[in-house]
């Protein structure tokens, strides 16, 4: 009798390192296996389930929309597509409009030609050079901007790009936080800055006050589009609706895009592009006219749906002030215990960063051969009823569902305490 990793291992593209859990059924902030055991789930399809497993509100919605119309093309117009694209700006809190996706890699390549068709239009500070518009966009190490090819040429991790040059070219990567790198990277050819506010893959790690405003100067100074990756940031998981205002109140982007957390576990990406009116008179939103992009599925009627109930009840629940206190009372613990194994706690609201001691590990853990600390980790949390995920090698990742309760958060700390406190040789 075959089992699901006979099926797996036979018609399935071996991309992922997969745990051997089958999940079965979710509620709330809990998912239960195939075998029937429970988990507290602090992973939520990584940053993806904001109000936690089947939450009713997001249920109806697709239920209701599903009964009356899933799909039909974006040569109409899509009543719930207008009122998302509304609510969306109404949270940025700045002019500008909405292209709807379907994942975040696709909102980001959406923002990429963006930044594209704004280097057409503007000219560099000593005119085009061989013919050639502005097209250079400088990003981050340990960057991660999503798996298609423009995402992989974004994103400032060597093993993403192994094995699929040529690369898209035009990107150039400097070290994060480091304002005085990103200016000596700008060129005549240089025609934006894109970057995630917190490194989600690269190891929750926060850009500081001083940067962001740092890089918005740079823009200004240099004409420059000022380009902000919220796709796991974004819709309340680190204590804002905007991932920004979280660390730089003031901070006016031009292009936004979101994926994961808006969806709460239904498919859709977006991207936002700012009103500002340009040098010539057009707005910056305009230059994504008629024939310059398209989804086929991207906001169709089920999809808006589901994201208008997710951000709703986000809103009316106060849920980012839940990531907040919940994301404090995590973080005070986790640094109360002194723990040995625990070097640092990193990131915002509910978009945590465990980071770990690599001395620790080195010197009181054997670990399995090939495996980092972080997967080990993980991989005993998991086996005492905790889901969580790594962040590269050092750095486990807590993204609880934002309407995680105090009782839930004290189960977490309580299985990882008792965790680190197992750990021996």
């Amino acid at each position: 009798m075959s089992t699901i990793s006979d099926t797996y291992e036979q018609y399935v593209l071996p991309t992922y390192g997969r745990f051997s859990l089958v999940p079965q059924k979710g509620e709330g902030s809990y998912l239960w296996d195939a075998e029937g055991k429970k988990y507290l789930d602090f992973c939520t399809g990584i940053a993806v389930c904001s109000l936690g497993h089947c939450h009713p509100a997001l249920t109806k919605a697709i239920q209701t929309q599903a009964a009356e119309l899933i799909h039909c093309s974006n040569l109409y117009q899509i009543p719930q597509q207008a009122e998302l694209a509304k609510q969306i700006t109404k949270h940025v809190g700045i002019a500008g409009k909405v292209f709807f996706a379907n994942s975040g890699a696709e909102a980001n390549d959406g923002m990429i030609k963006t930044a594209r068709r704004f280097g057409h239009h503007t000219p560099t500070e000593n005119g085009e050079e061989n013919g050639e518009a502005r097209h250079e966009i400088i990003t981050f190490q340990q960057s991660f901007h999503g798996r298609t090819l423009g995402g992989i040429a974004a994103t400032g991790q060597e093993g993403i790009k192994e094995g699929f040059a040529p690369l898209i070219p035009g990107f150039t990567h400097v070290d994060y936080n480091d304002l005085a790198a990103t200016e000596a990277a700008i060129t005549p050819q240089t025609v934006a800055i894109m970057l995630e506010v917190i490194q989600g893959e690269g190891g929750i790690h926060a850009a500081s006050p001083e940067f962001l405003k740092g890089i918005k100067e740079l823009c200004e100074t240099h004409n420059l589009l000022l380009m902000i990756d919220e796709i796991q940031t974004g819709f309340g998981r680190t204590g804002d609706m905007m991932a920004w205002r979280s660390i730089l109140p003031e901070l006016e982007p031009d292009v936004i895009s979101w994926a994961k957390g808006m969806g709460g576990g239904f498919p859709i990406g977006a991207f936002w592009v700012n009103d500002r009116e340009l040098s010539s008179g057009q707005t910056l939103s305009s230059l994504m006219g008629p024939k310059s992009h398209g989804s086929t599925y991207g906001g169709n009627p089920l999809a808006c749906s589901a994201a208008i109930a997710v951000l709703d009840t986000i809103e009316k629940e106060n849920l980012s002030q839940n990531a907040k206190t919940q994301g404090a009372v995590i973080r005070q613990s986790i640094l109360s215990w002194q723990s040995p194994w625990i070097s640092e706690v990193r990131g915002m609201g509910l978009m945590l960063g465990i980071g770990l001691n690599a001395e620790t590990f080195s010197n009181k853990t054997s670990l399995p051969e090939g495996m980092t600390p972080a997967l080990h980790l993980v991989i005993q949390l998991m086996e005492r009823g905790l889901l969580t995920v790594p962040a590269g090698t050092h750095t486990v990742r807590w993204l609880p569902p934002l309407n995680v309760s105090e009782s839930e958060v004290k189960e977490a700390l309580g299985i990882l305490k008792g965790t680190l406190e197992e750990l021996t040789c």
